[in-house]
This record gives structure tokens, sequence and C-alpha cells, in this order.
């Protein structure tokens, strides 16, 4: 529903209002499902986290850099992007910088689609006979939908490695701390200061 509204918006709006209208959109669907999942719906959020065992690290994970962690999350799609927005509510992010790196994890994926979406409302004035390419605007169409491409492809690759970086520390010190052994106390016996010094001699 997301892609198809920024397709839309690149064709309706074109690059730049197109871009500020799916981007302002689709931060405040993220943080109405937040505040949803945060309030009324929070019983039923905690009670599909048991669908999500890997959740889990994601939850200590925040714990620690909430907001790089939600801003990767948002960047990588390791989890369908609503159900993100629900599970995302039960973890002790603060609003403000779930708000924040929200609209900054969206805005590549959403400058790619709008940008898409400029190009079919080109394309399609071509097919309808309204308008007329040269080489050079073939060319640079073909040249910005591959560059948005390739830069999804990084973008996701880096964060995705940073994101399994971020959560395999995680798994360490759970498993740290789960599975070593507790050791033995040693305690010395107690002497009792009042207690008169005997020292026996063996004649």
């Amino acid at each position: 529903m997301g892609s198809t509204c920024s397709l839309g918006g690149g064709y309706l709006f074109g690059l730049p209002v197109g871009f500020v209208a799916d981007s302002i959109g689709a931060t405040i669907g993220a943080v109405a499902a937040f505040l949803l999942g945060r309030t009324i719906g929070k019983s039923l959020v905690i009670s599909r986290l048991k669908d999500y065992p890997k959740f889990r690290l994601v939850e200590i994970a925040i714990q620690r850099s909430g907001f790089k962690i939600v801003l990767l999350l948002r960047l990588v799609p390791l989890l369908p992007f609503n159900m993100l927005n629900y599970l995302l509510s039960v973890t002790p992010i603060p609003l403000g910088e779930y708000t924040l790196a929200s609209w900054l994890g969206m805005m590549p994926i959403t400058v790619a689609l709008v940008y898409v979406g400029t190009t079919l409302k080109d394309l399609s004035d071509v097919t309808h006979g309204w308008g007329k390419f040269s080489k050079a605007r073939w060319a640079l169409i073909i040249i910005g939908i591959v560059l948005s491409v390739v830069l999804m492809i990084c973008v996701t690759k880096v964060a995705k490695n940073a994101l399994d970086k971020a959560l395999a520390e995680c798994e360490e010190d759970m498993d740290g701390t789960t599975s070593s052994p507790e050791q033995p106390i040693l305690t010395e016996p107690s002497v009792h200061l009042n207690q008169p010094l005997i020292i026996k001699i063996n004649h």
C-alpha cells in the first residue's frame, strides 16, 4: 500500500511535491500505528510477539541504542512495515526518537519510488502522444532508474550489516548472562574477636 502511494505521489505531483507529501503521510501513518499499539492495542501487540521470536533481540538492542536500531529497521525489510510499527510500540523507545528515526529511515525508499512514479508519468505522456522524448531524456530516465536501484541495494546492504552486527552483540550478551555457570563463593569461617586465643602446645 505504501509503495503504491509513493508511486502515485510521483505520478501525480512530481518529485519534489510527491516526496514531501509521501514522506509526511508515511510518517504520520507510522506514528498513528505506534500510538495505537502503545495504548488501546497494547495487549494485542504483546500477544503477537510470540510470532516474532527474533524481535526479542531487537527489543534489547533498542534499550541500548533506540534511535539507531529503529533507523536501521526502516532501511532493512526485516519485518513487514505495518507490523513493525506496532511491535516497536511495546519497546521503551520515546515517541520523538521513533518519529525522527522512522522519517529519516523511510526517506531513501520514498525518494526512489516517487522518482519511479514521475518516470511512469513521463512514459504515459509519450504513450498517449502528449509529449516526446529526446535520446538524452531517455538516457536520463534509464540512468535515474538504475541509480535508484543501485542506491537502494547499497543502502539496504550497509544497513543490514550494521543491524546484524548490533543484534549479534545482543545475542552474545544474552548467551553470556544465561549460559555462564555461577562461580562458587568461598567463605572463610567466622572468627569471634572476643573469643580468647588459645594455642595448644604438644609436649
